[in-house]
């Protein structure tokens, strides 16, 4: 799919810088807004309508926040390729409505490592879920548009207001590279901590 139309976001992000102005501008052209946790507040509290994610789960949140957006009705609608009748076949059999855009970045690693936090503390900053929705949105770039990073907003709305609520493959694959290179980057840090014989 070389031009994507986005209509429905998913937001989770730890960093909030710019959130709710891209959060807006997606508000502005007519997109369907779900979130989790602190980001579905801060979009309540700036009066946007934003559905919860256990809403399209059924679920509720749990394990303290560990498990969010692991289920079918969040990752089907992330992996389904567009351009494949089968997996647009499936999604209306099972109710599953797709995504078009995954906005997420991670819990601060980095910071827990710097305050020199305690293992079992700084093992709650290991994040899950936004690994796995990242690195399925950037799998799935043909079908979905993912930011990793709020430095990213600029360019999407820009993109956005150039074709009429669409984005063109280049940006996709671009960002799909961007999120990769950052998961990776993610991964080996928290890597190097757990081997450290400092760490205990």
């Amino acid at each position: 799919m070389e031009l994507l139309p986005i209509k429905r976001a998913l937001l989770s992000v730890s960093d909030k810088t710019g959130l709710v102005e891209f959060a807006s501008f997606l508000h502005s052209a007519g997109v369907e807004l779900v979130s989790t946790g602190g980001t579905w507040k801060t979009l309540s509290e700036a009066g946007l309508p934003v559905a919860p994610v256990s809403q399209v789960t059924g679920f509720p949140e749990i394990l303290g926040g560990r498990v969010k957006t692991l289920h079918p009705h969040i990752h089907a609608g992330v992996l389904a390729d567009k351009d494949n009748p089968e997996h647009l076949k499936t999604l209306g059999e099972l109710h599953i409505l797709p995504f078009d855009c995954i906005c997420v970045n991670l819990y601060n690693f980095a910071k827990a490592v710097r305050e020199g936090q305690a293992l079992k503390d700084a093992v709650e900053q290991v994040d899950i879920g936004g690994p796995t929705l990242l690195r399925a949105a950037a799998k799935n770039f043909h079908s979905m548009l993912v930011a990793p990073d709020p430095a990213d907003y600029p360019a999407i709305m820009t993109e956005l207001k150039a074709n009429d609520g669409q984005v063109g493959l280049s940006l996709r694959r671009k960002l799909a590279s961007k999120t990769f290179q950052a998961t990776s980057a993610y991964d080996a840090m928290i890597a190097d901590y757990f081997a450290s014989p400092s760490v205990g």
